[in-house]
């Protein structure tokens, strides 16, 4: 796991250029199907303005990747045609981020099934969040030990290169990518480019 800190201010998911060969659709079979089974944490969370009151966030979603199937097009090929990262393209489709003005024209052409409704939905700032039975899921739970079992670490390593602080999750991009390893396996690259907030010394 790859995690890169930097001053620059990405915060819409623009898209980087990569060496890697992008992840196909495959790899986020899981979490999307956790994802798009399970109801948000919480109870029932207030229906965007312009999706009837009797949907929710779980419907949302589930309609949400039902267009994205009908498209025939993975998140990275989505992504591509957006102009924006894979991840943030995934987190768009999993009512977890904010689909900014200037790219519903093409959201509608990469995926025809969505509706104005969805694209109206898609643009209201979403109720973020997550179920925590999704860490059972093995894939989310071994990701969240990785970060866990090298936090320390990685905070040293931070604070050693530019001082005490924290890497923003606002102002942040991610990537997913998967390279080939020297025998030839599959090998997953996340990248989490984050700002250093530094810490704030009042007197």
């Amino acid at each position: 796991m790859l995690v890169g800190a930097t001053v620059r201010r990405i915060v819409t998911g623009q898209a980087g250029q990569h060496a890697t060969r992008p992840l196909r659709a495959q790899c986020f079979t899981s979490s999307s199907t956790v994802m798009a089974s399970m109801p948000p944490a919480g109870g029932p969370q207030p229906s965007p303005a312009g999706v009837p009151e009797s949907r929710g966030k779980y419907d949302l979603v589930s309609q949400l990747l039902a267009a994205k199937e009908a498209s025939g097009k993975t998140f990275t090929q989505i992504s591509k045609e957006l102009g924006l990262t894979n991840a943030f393209t995934a987190q768009l489709f999993h009512n977890q981020a904010q689909l900014k003005s200037g790219r519903e024209e093409l959201l509608r052409k990469a995926c025809p099934a969505l509706t104005d409704e969805l694209i109206a939905a898609m643009k209201r700032a979403p109720m973020r969040g997550y179920d925590p039975s999704i860490l059972k899921e093995p894939h989310i739970y071994r990701m969240t030990e990785a970060v866990t079992h090298y936090g320390e670490s990685i905070k040293a390593i931070m604070n050693e290169e530019v001082g005490d602080g924290i890497m923003s999750a606002i102002d942040m991009y991610a990537t997913v990518d998967v390279i080939k390893g020297k025998q030839g396996e599959n090998r997953l690259v996340i990248t989490l480019n984050g700002k250093v907030s530094h810490i704030s010394t009042r007197s």
